[in-house]
């Protein structure tokens, strides 16, 4: 049954379509709007040619100066920003379509928007003028059998009188016409609302413009939350791991319980300045933090915050840190940061080995713990930890690698990070 009433559905929506009857108010507001230009151009236009008076009839020429003068002033109308604004928005409201799925983003002022308002006047005023000769014949032929003129209707144009059977058939005929006057506005209003986005869209290059400014956006969000990841998640594994500790020696160590109650705050701190960091990039109106994020040079001190959670942490080092480019120690570091978060989530308790080799072209980063007896055979799948440790080496043009090494080490979780800052045959 569905299949027999598409079809009727689908002639029936453009006299059925709230589309159809908001495009038209459209295209009316655009004969209104080309009236008093029109109008100033003829009036203008007819006293030039006819050496200062109006009272003769315009011939072709005063026709074609009054388009020109009409025209010059559409033209000096665009140039106000305010105009285009206004023509997008309008268009947006009333016209719909595929200008809705584009970017809120008006045209800047210039030929896209003249054109524009010239296809919105002209196309206007043909509807303006169509709409009052159908509506007013329409009319005429539905009352045709209640009165006794013997022309009525459009046929009155073409000087062909109705008899009186045409004259019964009115009503009908008044409703044919009214009927192809809806469909034309219809189509009419179709085919302009799919030409908005060409005439009144962002251009391509303002597309492109602000594809690429969400990219960044959303790149820089990304950053952030690695940032906050990396060193929130650290900073809370710390001190869940130390509270508890400090919790089960307080008794019979005191001082370690103490240290480790130390090391609570001092991790609190921590991220209370790692939040305030990236808070204040969040936010424009927060002044830059003075304060660097850590970088390869608190290794040492990540690795003795870390004695204090149960997991020690042998760190070899093997190179100057200060060698290494800012950034890339900054984001070393946060690598280091969160294999030892992945330690101290995934096997509390298990000693983990860093080593850190810094050449003057590279470095080399590698994190090996073992793995809990539960987890011997199976397979570990790193979560967003991994996931972002990747991204940041991906990002400076590295190399990681995390998980068991079946042929060599299979008993052991280890991550492998290599970021170089000068290529091989650089001198």
């Amino acid at each position: 049954m569905r299949h027999l009433t598409r079809p009727l559905t689908a002639a029936t929506r453009p006299f059925t379509s709230a589309h159809t009857y908001r495009r038209w108010a459209y295209l009316i507001i655009g004969g209104a709007l080309l009236t008093p230009y029109a109008m100033a151009g003829l009036v203008l236009a007819t006293l030039i040619t006819q050496g200062g008076s109006a009272q003769g009839q315009p011939d072709a020429t005063s026709w074609a100066l009054a388009l020109l003068i009409t025209l010059t002033g559409l033209a000096a109308t665009t140039r106000v920003p305010a105009v285009a604004d206004a023509q997008h928005q309008l268009a947006r409201t009333l016209l719909r379509g595929p200008l809705d799925r584009l970017p809120d983003t008006p045209p800047a002022p210039g030929a896209r928007t003249f054109l524009w308002l010239c296809l919105h006047t002209l196309t206007g005023m043909a509807v303006c003028l169509a709409t009052m000769t159908g509506l007013t014949e329409s009319a005429l032929l539905a009352i045709a059998p209640l009165t006794g003129t013997p022309a009525t209707g459009p046929f009155t144009l073409l000087n062909i009188p109705l008899g009186t059977g045409p004259r019964l058939a009115g009503p009908l005929l008044g409703l044919a016409l009214l009927l192809a006057l809806i469909a034309a506005i219809a189509l009419t209003g179709h085919l302009l609302a799919h030409l908005a986005p060409r005439l009144l869209g962002p251009s391509p290059a303002r597309l492109l413009a602000d594809a690429q400014a969400r990219a960044r956006t959303l790149a820089e969000r990304n950053r952030l939350a690695r940032e906050l990841h990396d060193s929130l998640g650290h900073a809370l594994s710390v001190v869940t791991l130390q509270a508890a500790t400090a919790a089960r020696l307080i008794d019979t160590d005191p001082d370690f319980a103490r240290q480790a109650l130390t090391h609570i705050a001092d991790q609190a701190r921590t991220a209370t300045a790692d939040l305030d960091h990236a808070l204040g990039i969040l936010r424009e109106d927060t002044p830059a933090p003075t304060a660097p994020p850590p970088d390869l040079t608190h290794l040492p001190h990540l690795a003795q915050s870390a004695s204090h959670t149960g997991t020690p942490l042998h760190l070899t080092l093997d190179g100057d840190p200060h060698a290494v480019p800012a950034l890339l120690s900054r984001e070393a570091y946060r690598i280091a940061q969160q294999a030892l978060t992945n330690a101290l989530t995934h096997a509390p308790g298990h000693p983990l080995d860093l080593t850190l080799r810094i050449t003057p072209r590279h470095l080399h980063l590698v994190a090996t713990n073992p793995l809990p007896p539960r987890r011997l055979g199976r397979r570990r799948t790193g979560g967003r930890g991994i996931t972002g440790m990747q991204e940041r080496a991906h990002l400076l043009g590295g190399t990681l690698t995390a998980g068991p090494r079946p042929t060599t080490d299979p008993d052991r979780w280890t991550l492998d990070l290599t970021l170089n800052w000068k290529d091989t045959d650089t001198p």
